[in-house]
């Protein structure tokens, strides 16, 4: 592989052209708060899913409360692709919600630029883990409330003091079945991963 003369530090393809640039996006949030819809509205391919369907010996452990007509759950991850002009592409890694699933957290953020953290207004409590899992390992984050049918809107400035947000860290409206809802959240979370190196320098 060859390097574009344009750019030293970009490779190029073999005819000669730059390489696109690949970067890793998270979606994470608890149980039931619409990463697969959120990913599935994005990507440009068939998107990968590792859904089962909900049953009786899961009862005890994956609670519906909330989400009372969901039938299926995410056992692995969601993962999509967008392609922008300019050779940029972007891969979506949807993480599992379910505590028994914290374990692959470590190997599906290794080397993602950062997470939206997609968060439901009715159980804010579920994405705390996220929430602390990112902050903790300083990784760029932003919440994204999903917007349910239903469901109460609070004020930005609510959510940030329920969530114990630091001040820096962007919330935003997104309605995760609607694919312009979710590429606003996704620029405004690309946005503040640039601004946070821009600050770090």
């Amino acid at each position: 592989m060859g390097y574009d003369d344009s750019d030293p530090g970009r490779p190029a393809g073999r005819d000669g052209t730059s390489a696109p640039v690949a970067v890793k996006i998270l979606v994470t949030g608890g149980f039931g708060v619409g990463k697969t819809t959120l990913v599935g509205s994005l990507t440009e391919i068939q998107p990968l899913r590792t859904e089962e369907v909900l049953t009786s010996a899961g009862a005890g452990i994956d609670a519906i409360t909330g989400v009372p007509f969901k039938q299926t759950t995410t056992v692995a991850m969601d993962f999509g692709r967008i392609t922008i002009h300019g050779g940029l592409v972007i891969y979506l890694f949807g993480m599992p919600g379910q505590d028994r699933f914290w374990f692959m957290w470590d190997d599906l953020s290794h080397g993602s630029l950062g997470a939206v953290v997609l968060a439901d207004v009715r159980r804010l409590g579920d994405c705390f883990p996220s929430i602390d899992y990112f902050e903790h390992r300083s990784t760029p984050f932003i919440v994204a409330l999903n917007c349910f049918a239903g469901a109460r809107r609070h004020q930005e400035n609510e959510v940030r003091r329920a969530l114990d947000l630091d001040p820096h860290v962007p919330v935003v409206l997104c309605d995760a079945r609607e694919r312009g809802s979710c590429r606003d959240a996704l620029v405004t979370m690309v946005d503040h991963a640039i601004d946070l190196v821009a600050c770090a320098r």
